[in-house]
């Protein structure tokens, strides 16, 4: 710390809180410790009696916390994130649009495993609205060496850690299988269900067929719909019964099989599958009609979004992958899938 005047202590940064005192109108923090001293600062001071300054003295190695929440900031942000001003050394990152936030993780480790940096985000490949908080930056003191914020930008090496991709799917194709529903023994419940999911993400039903049990009757439908819309959703005929042979069919229509099983339940018996052109093709199981939280609405944000899915990223759905049906369910304000 070092005294100086007042008058001197433009860009000098504040070492403790000055409080400012207006009978009837505030008494508070007018000055939080950190502040950088400004020309428009200096008759405030002075009116509040502050004659001389305790201020650091930062030598050419040091960064003040405000600067380097600057760093940290564009190190994280993306493509349709919005930033806050910063604020007593941290800065918040807020979603532009709906979309799906994605995160590199490895990233984001290295450098928070850097001492005193942090960056605290949300879980990564979810859904977001505009306007949603995404992540916050700082610095652990007041100022920080200039070479741990180096190797952060250099572990970011010019990529953004987060961005909010818009969802890029318009149109879909829902395939109902199931002799019972076919000729009439039931009604189809499950097709409203889907067509309400999809509406969060933007996806209209344009194209909606019933079909008959047996292979080769779903094949055609799927052959049907397929050059017609952006992604085709099979629903029935999951499990492992006799009759059920919609996995078999969506094979036998020529696609790309990601993963027929996940590590999730409600989901377990989820199919995934893609076609030459890239349109994804999901087969759901009865779950994803009754159930709030399921592996459908895991996986969604980032299909959605236009993003290929892998086998491993099912494999990491393993942990969290657990819901714990709640009496009240308060997805996605829950841990399933996180």
């Amino acid at each position: 710390m070092k005294l100086i005047k007042t008058t001197e202590a433009v860009g000098h940064v504040l070492c403790h809180d000055l409080t400012q005192i207006l009978p009837g109108e505030f008494k508070g923090a007018r000055f939080r410790k950190g502040h950088i001293v400004t020309e428009e600062d200096i008759p405030v001071l002075l009116s509040m009696g502050k004659e001389n300054l305790y201020i650091f003295e930062l030598d050419a190695g040091k960064v003040h916390e405000n600067d380097a929440a600057e760093v940290l900031c564009e190190i994280c942000k993306g493509d349709n994130i919005a930033r806050s001003e910063v604020k007593e050394g941290k800065i918040e990152l807020t979603a532009e649009i709906d979309g799906c936030f994605t995160l590199n993780v490895e990233r984001l480790n290295r450098i928070n495993s850097i001492d005193e940096i942090m960056i605290a985000t949300r879980k990564g490949n979810t859904a977001v609205h505009a306007g949603d908080k995404l992540a916050g930056t700082r610095v652990i003191p007041l100022v920080i060496d200039k070479d741990k914020l180096t190797d952060a930008t250099a572990i970011a090496d010019g990529r953004p850690l987060m961005n909010v991709i818009p969802y890029k799917l318009k149109t879909a194709a829902i395939i109902t299988t199931g002799s019972e529903v076919y000729h009439g023994r039931i009604d189809d419940k499950f097709t409203p269900v889907l067509i309400e999911k999809l509406k969060s993400y933007g996806i209209t039903v344009s194209k909606h067929l019933t079909v008959d049990d047996g292979i080769d009757n779903i094949t055609a439908a799927i052959s049907e719909v397929r050059d017609n819309v952006d992604i085709i959703l099979c629903t029935g005929g999951m499990s492992v019964d006799p009759d059920d042979n919609t996995p078999g069919a969506i094979r036998q229509s020529g696609a790309d099989i990601v993963t027929y099983g996940a590590s999730v339940l409600p989901g377990a018996m989820f199919l995934l599958g893609y076609f030459a052109g890239g349109t994804p093709i999901l087969g759901l199981p009865g779950c994803v009609m009754y159930a709030k939280a399921t592996i459908f609405d895991l996986v969604m944000p980032r299909i959605a979004a236009g993003i290929r899915l892998t086998k491993a990223d099912f494999v990491n759905y393993g942990e969290g992958g657990l819901c714990l049906s709640c009496p009240v369910c308060t997805y996605p304000h829950c841990p399933f899938g996180k």
